[in-house]
């Protein structure tokens, strides 16, 4: 034990949104029952990368006696989350299990669905704009040729029911990946969209999440795997209103690297 600087999480003020969760390298923060959490002193290295990725102000630094940061076990910590994030899914981290023929990469075109019968958009039925199969991050292999050089689009999984326009305004034309940034593991949605950029070097890449704070966190984890594949891939956060309407579009600003 050592008298040291640590974080401190006001868990009254923490709304859970993940932004300190990208922010900390080390994976020493963790979403737990809706809120942020420190997972262990151990990994936490006292220089606050955190503190300005909380919009709420829940962070701040604190001198306590501690456990002293270990470099050593911080790595082994990093490895067995990713381990487990991929054991949880039960998905090895590039490609969908052969057991799952329903989730095999396959590039719709063509095959486009149509309405069912009845399903009236006030213009008749649509079809829809859905290009490849599967969607969620988790499943999608990033090798899948539709992804090459392409429009990527990443969105956060409430859109399509919010905004009713989507198909068209967003979809069409585009290989698409959902997520959650709130309920869904963080640290291996960067590492899988970062392999995805690596691999696919997509031409642009646009995030469109809800406007509740805890979405914006889909953002960040675009600019964190962007920085981490390298590249400087033209980047446009666009917001969704719960009422349905789109409420900002703008290109967003790169990763500052960490001091």
């Amino acid at each position: 034990m050592a008298w040291r600087k640590v974080i401190r999480i006001d868990e009254a003020k923490c709304d859970g949104c993940g932004e300190c969760v990208t922010g900390c390298a080390e994976g020493a923060i963790a979403i737990i029952n809706g809120k942020a959490r420190l997972v262990g002193e151990t990994y936490c290295d006292g220089l606050g990368a955190c503190l300005g990725h909380c919009p709420q102000g829940a962070i701040t630094m604190e001198e306590r006696e501690a456990e002293e940061f270990d470099e050593a076990r911080t790595r082994e910590h990093l490895e067995r989350l990713q381990g487990k994030k991929v054991a949880s899914s039960s998905l090895p981290l590039a490609f969908t299990p052969p057991q799952c023929p329903g989730s095999m990469a396959r590039s719709l075109g063509a095959e486009r669905a149509i309405p069912a019968a009845g399903v009236d958009s006030g213009m008749g039925p649509q079809p829809s704009e859905l290009r490849n199969w599967p969607v969620q991050l988790t499943l999608v292999p990033p090798s899948a040729p539709y992804f090459r050089g392409a429009d990527l689009l990443l969105v956060a999984d409430c859109v399509p029911f919010a905004y009713a326009d989507f198909h068209r305004r967003f979809l069409r034309g585009r290989p698409v990946i959902i997520g959650c940034p709130k309920l869904d593991q963080v640290e291996f949605y960067v590492k899988k969209l970062a392999e995805i950029v690596r691999v696919a070097e997509p031409r642009s890449l646009s995030v469109v999440h809800m406007e509740v704070p805890c979405c914006s966190g889909l953002t960040r984890i675009a600019q964190y795997a962007l920085a981490a594949a390298e590249r400087d891939t033209p980047l446009t956060d666009v917001t969704v209103g719960i009422g349905g309407e789109v409420l900002a579009s703008a290109e967003a600003a790169p990763l500052m690297p960490r001091p």
